[in-house]
């Protein structure tokens, strides 16, 4: 849905300088099985692009019901801010804990493997242009391993 010139576009008018091939689709993971399972069966999940720009980590989200890409950064980390990120498989998808100075952020992506049969494909491409959540998943996971330190 969503192309990566399009999220990148969006992210340079806010003032960041984004790092080509490193977005995935990510939302906010949930607390346990039974938030899983309500989010699940009423809908509540709200999908954001991760992006690792020069400086920091972005966040961009998708509308609810329309699921076009919003034109506005939600949130900005800077990388001088972020103290651990772990990333941990949960399920069919892996939880990326993010400990910054001030909070502990955990967010949830999809594993590529089933992506395109999931929300993460439908998001993050298409069946004639590829599916770039899946592409930069591996390279932006092990960049956001090394942005501490």
């Amino acid at each position: 849905m969503a192309k990566e010139t399009e999220i990148q576009e969006i992210i340079r008018k806010a003032g960041y300088e984004p790092l080509e091939d490193r977005c995935i689709i990510v939302s906010y993971a949930p607390a346990n099985l039974s938030d899983a399972i309500v989010r699940f069966f009423v809908l509540i999940i709200e999908f954001f692009v991760l992006q690792i720009c020069r400086n920091e980590v972005v966040l961009v989200p998708f509308g609810k019901l329309a699921m076009g890409l919003k034109k506005e950064v939600t949130l900005a980390i800077l990388f001088s801010e972020i103290c651990d990120v772990k990333i941990e498989e949960a399920g069919l998808n892996y939880h990326l804990t993010i400990t910054t100075k001030q909070d502990v952020i955990t967010l949830s992506t999809q594993q590529k493997e089933l992506s395109a049969f999931r929300s993460s494909g439908m998001l993050g491409g298409s069946l004639l242009s590829g599916n770039w959540h899946r592409d930069n998943l591996d390279a932006t996971l092990a960049d956001l391993q090394r942005i501490p330190g």
